[in-house]
């Protein structure tokens, strides 16, 4: 029997889908506020360039901003418009200056005006959204593409075993996971 994420034709969730999860994550949050623990781990610091790629309705992306400070720069992407008018509130209740919003089509983050620029990421982050990617070595290629030589990209399961997140990172033969956490994975580019 497929899984769930097998079935889907597309990797982009229903408006009633990406509604339920805002809703769940809200309730989440407030009943188990671990987000700003979690993101200390990733060691993003004030003038970094972080991709919050799968940005869904932006819990990461605010707090990433604060992070880097003015005189950093979040990129946050997503392939669902719905996810893009959330995070463009939350910009706007918050005044934040330093976030990009991108909706993208599939992978490609590069092919727009206000695209993310090659080697441009200290970190990239892909929570939550790894498990339903249905060509694992396009995405993190698309990865290599943005993150800087010596960057880092953060990745958790989502919903799907450890065993599948490391078996797809392996398959691709650009990364080398250099830390695992009980909640995500660091990876480093292999040299070319």
């Amino acid at each position: 029997m497929k899984s769930r994420t097998q079935r889907r034709p597309t990797e982009k969730m229903s408006d009633t889908g990406f509604k339920m999860m805002t809703m769940t994550f809200k309730i989440i949050d407030l009943l188990f506020p671990y987000i700003n623990r979690r993101i200390k781990r990733f060691n993003i610091k004030g003038g970094m360039t972080v991709v919050d790629y799968g940005c869904g309705p932006g819990r990461y992306t605010i707090r990433f901003a604060k992070e880097v400070g003015p005189e950093g720069k979040v990129y946050a992407t997503d392939i669902h418009e719905l996810a893009i008018e959330k995070v463009k509130e939350k910009i706007m209740r918050h005044n934040l200056k330093n976030v990009a919003i991108m909706l993208v089509k599939g992978n490609d983050t590069g092919n727009y005006e206000s695209g993310i620029p090659d080697e441009v990421a200290d970190v990239v982050c892909a929570i939550d959204m790894f498990f339903i990617i249905k060509k694992p070595k396009e995405f993190l290629s698309e990865i290599r593409r943005i993150l800087k030589k010596d960057g880092i990209l953060i990745i958790d399961d989502g919903h799907q075993s450890r065993k599948e997140t490391k078996k797809k990172i392996s398959e691709s033969g650009m990364w080398k996971i250099t830390e695992e956490t009980r909640d995500h994975l660091k990876c480093k580019l292999l040299p070319d």
